[in-house]
């Protein structure tokens, strides 16, 4: 079941290390699961949290494509016209060492129109300039900037991706900003936002005897888990 807008934007506002805290308070999974690892860089931080469901796709950006296409790009943008937004295109360079930037200003673009919010990539970006001035915001969560698009193609979509060590099935729910994304699992995810007031509620005692002028640690230990 697809959350509401309202409920979307609630998530959306929370930061994405909360919203990991408050999953972890359901125990559906293991907490290094469903998370990004080092290396995601927020190109535009300005623009606060993404969220939106995966449109995944794999690409290849340093070597040039076959002459028989495994996949038609038109097919790829069809199949996300067809998807109920927002979307966040969620791509896995399959190159060893990225080699261009499939983002750029016109991708960008066209990603926009068909209902994506942004992108997540372990692949390189660029026309930063050019994607910051868009007049609605569209995220770039990348590995790296480069100038060059070298032979950036797509090679499949609508397939299981994995990016900085998270995996990723077309339809998850992403959340991300500049710490990195998280997805939110669909069977807590109504569930989320209030147990991320929770975790916040939870945490505001131990700051406020960190901001006391003399902290008392028995107190502050007492609060703290012990598997802390």
């Amino acid at each position: 079941m697809l959350l509401s807008p309202e409920q979307l934007e609630e998530l959306r506002r929370i930061s994405s290390p909360t919203i990991a805290n408050a999953i972890e308070t359901f125990e559906v999974r293991a907490r290094m699961e469903g998370v990004t690892g080092p290396g995601v860089q927020c190109l535009f931080p300005q623009h606060g949290g993404m969220i939106g469901y995966a449109s995944t796709l794999a690409i290849h950006s340093n070597q040039p494509p076959a002459k028989q296409r495994r996949v038609n790009r038109k097919d790829y943008w069809e199949s996300m016209r067809k998807k109920t937004g927002p979307l966040v295109a969620v791509a896995q360079d399959l190159s060893e060492t990225a080699g261009g930037a499939y983002w750029g200003d016109v991708n960008s673009h066209i990603h926009q129109k068909l209902g994506c919010v942004g992108v997540l990539t372990n692949g390189a970006v660029r026309d930063l300039d050019e994607v910051g001035r868009m007049a609605v915001p569209f995220h770039f969560m990348a590995a790296s900037v480069t100038v060059s698009h070298g032979w950036a193609h797509l090679e499949d979509f609508d397939c299981p991706v994995k990016v900085f060590g998270m995996l990723v099935r077309p339809g998850d729910l992403i959340h991300a900003d500049r710490h990195g994304a998280v997805i939110i699992p669909a069977e807590i995810a109504d569930r989320v936002a209030a147990a991320a007031r929770k975790v916040e509620a939870d945490e505001k005692p131990m700051l406020d005897l960190c901001r006391a002028s003399e902290m008392d640690l028995d107190a502050l230990d007492k609060l703290i888990s012990a598997g802390y």
